[in-house]
């Protein structure tokens, strides 16, 4: 009987070695990991996309709409949103994401020089779809959500994209049409650094926007997907209560883990195609 019983416990704990061996293919999540913010934020105006960037410092370039480039130090780059046109210029991200909910977050016809295209939703209806890109030193996830399509909800059609990079987590809302369950939240992990989209109505409504900000209690909070300062504006003062609101005056900032604010800070940054 002992024996068993030892046999038994043997086969058990060589299962258990094999799926732990099999679920550790993919390179684990610093930010679902980590849960704590660390403190301080850093950036740098008027810097060219194309310059080269100091060790553990990430550029995000607003590009339009709720389209950004994000580039790592290792000379990866990704733009969200992608819609085929980044700007009049040569360049050729490593990877673009991309939301389906209207044809300013997506593109039929990528570039096929593009390495890795990321659709926001999967070729099954409501059956989502699952990223997880290995890129140097970047890591593309996605979390599916619900949207909202012709009356009625396509479930798991659109995707928040997260970016993990020099230390940080980068999360894109995309086109946002509710707000996150508890699932969802855990999937996401730590965001630092998040692009909300700020219409508050073609997306989330305002209200249930700054909830979710207040949830996810990103360092810098990045407004996206405004139509107007009179749209911005309305936003700014509603979450302006919580968070510092900086206007930049640029298009791009360079971000470092290291100095992130201790209070959560609403970057302003406007729209400026690559050039």
């Amino acid at each position: 009987m002992i024996r068993i019983l030892t046999t038994l416990i043997a086969l058990l704990l060589a299962g258990t070695v094999q799926a732990q061996t099999q679920t550790q293919t993919r390179k684990p999540s610093h930010c679902i990991a980590i849960a704590d913010a660390a403190p301080g934020i850093e950036y740098l105006h008027k810097a060219s996309f194309r310059d080269p960037l100091p060790n553990h410092t990430v550029r995000i370039s607003y590009i339009a709409h709720a389209s950004f480039l994000i580039q790592s130090p290792g000379g990866i780059g990704a733009v969200t949103d992608y819609t085929g046109f980044i700007g009049n210029v040569d360049y050729i991200p490593d990877v673009v994401t991309m939301n389906h909910a209207h044809d300013t977050h997506w593109t039929a016809a990528p570039d096929p020089a593009i390495p890795h295209v990321l659709q926001g939703w999967g070729h099954d209806h409501g059956k989502g779809i699952d990223h997880h890109v290995e890129l140097a030193d970047m890591v593309i996830r996605n979390v599916s959500t619900d949207i909202r399509s012709f009356g009625g909800v396509e479930p798991k059609g659109n995707s928040i994209f997260v970016f993990e990079v020099a230390g940080l987590c980068i999360g894109h809302l995309g086109h946002l049409h509710h707000e996150p369950d508890a699932a969802q939240y855990a999937a996401l992990g730590r965001l630092d650094v998040v692009m909300a989209p700020v219409d508050g109505g073609l997306t989330l409504d305002l209200a249930s926007m700054i909830r979710v900000l207040q949830r996810l209690k990103s360092s810098v909070v990045i407004p996206m997907h405004w139509f107007g300062d009179g749209t911005l504006s309305v936003f700014l003062r509603g979450i302006g209560g919580e968070f510092e609101v900086v206007q930049t005056g640029d298009s791009a900032l360079e971000l470092s883990l290291r100095t992130l604010p201790r209070q959560p800070t609403v970057m302003v940054l406007q729209p400026r195609y690559l050039r």
